[in-house]
């Protein structure tokens, strides 16, 4: 389920753990509420920003009772607001302006196990876009696109990880933040030597349709994370199996190059 409205580029990084997750779910449950629904789905069929006066008119409630909905949308970010003189005075003597609602410029997207195909049509795009423009097989760019992203994600570990952090700590930082694009990560093996599998494919239907494709994208955001990780002593191989990702970190002495 979607409400059409953008989210953040490839290279902006995900919110660490569940929150992007836990904060789209808490809006598009907002929407269940009968008022709040038709309040917002009459917002969206204007083609201008509206007042709370026409909110309440169009869909037929009080005035009080359309504030308090529409303010609800705002706050789980369904609604945006904007302030504006519609009389058309300006200067003085011309009056407050008119609180005005409007969609918000950002999508909601829920889906169950958690997809990211938003994701993964910025990484080909840009991967496209370079392979044209600096004259690279389009294999290699989208690569090297996926790399970038997968050392973005190794940007946001080592921040949660904190100072000096031990392996250990800093494994269990990337997990979080590999769990919070979709992975799904299961932490495996002795302590001494772990490994992880990662039980989500965040670009199943487009893996099931061009799997040479995508696992190729997914092992390069792996070993971009890796790489900008540095000390985990793991190393990111294809293992294709069903109900899962077809990459696997495994000790790098167990993997052969």
């Amino acid at each position: 389920m979607r409400t059409q409205p953008s989210e953040p580029g490839a290279g902006s990084g995900p919110e660490v753990g569940h929150g992007r997750f836990d904060a789209d779910l808490a809006g598009l449950a907002s929407l269940a509420e009968p008022t709040r629904r038709a309040l917002y789905l009459y917002v969206l069929a204007q083609e201008a920003a509206v007042s709370r006066d026409e909110a309440a008119e169009g869909v037929g409630v009080p005035r009080h009772k359309a504030k308090f909905h529409l303010d609800k949308l705002v706050g789980d970010g369904l609604l945006e607001i904007e302030f504006a003189r519609r009389t058309g005075r300006q200067g003085p003597g011309a009056g407050r302006p008119a609180k005005l609602y409007r969609r918000a410029a950002r999508e909601f997207a829920v889906t169950l196990p958690e997809r990211r195909y938003e994701l993964a049509g910025q990484l080909m795009a840009r991967g496209i876009s370079d392979a044209r423009s600096q004259g690279l097989p389009v294999a290699e760019a989208l690569g090297d696109a996926a790399g970038d992203q997968g050392r973005t994600l190794a940007g946001l570990a080592l921040a949660r990880a904190g100072e000096d952090p031990s392996q250990a700590t800093l494994l269990a930082a990337a997990c979080e933040v590999l769990d919070a694009e979709g992975y799904e990560t299961r932490l495996t093996g002795a302590d001494t030597r772990p490994a992880v599998v990662l039980g989500n494919c965040p670009f199943h239907a487009l893996a099931v349709a061009h799997r040479d494709v995508v696992c190729g994208m997914n092992l390069a955001i792996m070993e971009g994370l890796l790489e900008g990780l540095g000390g985990v002593g793991l190393a990111a191989q294809l293992d294709p199996a069903e109900g899962r990702c077809c990459v696997r970190l495994a000790p790098a002495a167990d993997v052969s190059t």
